[in-house]
């Protein structure tokens, strides 16, 4: 019985440590890449924003970082709202997969990020293009209002 123990215990500190150290080379791996989108929405931080987006702690001026526009959906968990605009922006992402990015912040976790766009009502969703001011829009919409924000707002001069 102590054998099988003891190979358990060995078996399942050999997993671990693979677990741990894979997970520590993925981490380095994306140390100073741009965060890809793939078609997928980005949860982003403060970490993420100040890299991708835009370093408000160097500089007051907007400058955005990106290659690409994107768009920032601003949402909590317990919104009903964001709820049922978080579907919608999956399909946009994937949608325009290769011509903007989409990111999500969780205004519960990443308060410094919601006070920044002030943030009082949510689903908010900041539409950045690639020159100029970004653009807020506050609560739920259709799919076809995005469209329309993304094609005449951030994509207008492409």
């Amino acid at each position: 019985m102590k054998k099988i123990i003891t190979t358990f215990i060995l078996i399942f500190a050999s997993v671990l440590t693979y677990a741990c150290t894979d997970g520590a080379q993925q981490k380095e791996q994306m140390k100073g890449e741009k965060t890809q989108n793939e078609g997928k929405v980005i949860v982003m931080n403060k970490d993420i924003f100040i890299k991708d987006i835009f370093d408000y702690e160097k500089s007051q001026e907007w400058k955005y970082k990106g290659d690409k526009p994107a768009i920032i959906d601003l949402y909590a968990d317990w919104c009903g709202p964001c709820r049922m605009t978080a579907p919608i922006m999956k399909d946009l992402a994937k949608e325009y997969a290769d011509k903007i990015t989409i990111y999500k912040v969780n205004v519960d976790k990443e308060k410094e990020l919601a006070a920044l766009f002030n943030a009082t009502s949510i689903p908010l969703f900041v539409f950045v293009p690639m020159k100029g001011e970004p653009q807020l829009f506050r609560g739920a919409a259709d799919k076809a209002t995005y469209k329309k924000m993304i094609d005449e707002f951030l994509l207008k001069s492409e």
